[in-house]
């Protein structure tokens, strides 16, 4: 069993994932209340059976600096929703290439704001160039996420009771 726990704080906010084994110790120490379970997974013990949590809380406020996001190929992939930046059709996880907006060879860094996802067709007719040399337009300007809402994948694919303490952010536009 392979399941994960969403972590919030003390207000509600959501703060990352952690192992259903973390979220049952922090249980057990009290310092997290469980809010939501899985319904179909279950933990066994020699005395008694309990559900795997889906979702805890903090019970006290805990100060913790948001970390940035980290540049990765993964969450460039999930920041640009799979799709080229250049011709908007979706590309395959192990068939897509990053971009540099500004080339390199022109002094172009890699960094959130100019790297985006593009299919090879689009990558080839670009070459080099900068989207205006190349007279192509990209679809929406990089940006560096604020936060994990705007990162990770995990999001995509996220348990049903996730949903209600993700959605007062406003990120779950497409149900």
């Amino acid at each position: 069993m392979d399941a994960q726990t969403l972590v919030l704080d003390a207000g509600y906010q959501a703060l990352g994932t952690i192992s259903w084994q973390r979220a049952m110790t922090l249980w057990v120490q009290e310092k997290v209340e469980i809010l939501e379970e899985y319904e179909d997974m279950w933990i066994r013990s020699a005395k008694q059976t309990f559900k795997v949590p889906s979702v805890v809380r903090f019970v006290k406020n805990i100060f913790k600096k948001m970390r940035k996001v980290k540049f990765s190929r993964e969450n460039v992939f999930t920041r640009d929703k799979g799709l080229c930046q250049y011709c908007k059709i979706s590309v395959a996880r192990d068939e897509f290439t990053l971009d540099h907006v500004k080339p390199r060879a022109q002094g172009g860094l890699t960094t959130w704001e100019n790297v985006v996802v593009c299919c090879v067709d689009c990558n080839r007719h670009k070459a080099n160039r900068t989207p205006q040399q190349a007279a192509m337009k990209l679809k929406t300007e990089p940006v560096r996420p604020k936060n994990l809402y705007q990162a990770f994948s995990w999001l995509q694919h996220m348990p049903a009771s996730w949903r209600d303490y993700l959605y007062w952010h406003g990120e779950l536009a497409s149900d």
